[in-house]
């Protein structure tokens, strides 16, 4: 996987993440779970692992990596609260 590649691999999930959030903010969980699947295909190359990046990559990929989580808390956020009411879906 070329430096690119991994830029690009981590803008795709950045955009997923954001589209995954407004999902939940406007309660469309099948949406979300559509979204959730193609995130978690994206994300399977990184388990393959990823080059080392540096200067302005490596800063780029830190700003990606701050954008997805701050995503991910903004979905738990809107979705924990459902999750509890769900029954069997808590703690999970």
């Amino acid at each position: 996987m070329t430096s690119s590649e991994v830029l690009s691999m981590y803008e795709n999930i950045a955009g997923l993440t954001n589209q995954m959030a407004a999902a939940a903010r406007r309660g469309d969980m099948g949406r979300l779970g559509q979204l959730e699947g193609q995130c978690a295909a994206e994300a399977g190359a990184a388990a393959h692992g990823v080059p080392a990046l540096s200067g302005g990559q490596r800063l780029r990929k830190i700003d990606l990596l701050k954008q997805i989580l701050a995503n991910d808390r903004a979905i738990r956020d809107l979705t924990d609260p459902w999750m509890n009411r769900v029954p069997g879906m808590a703690a999970q």
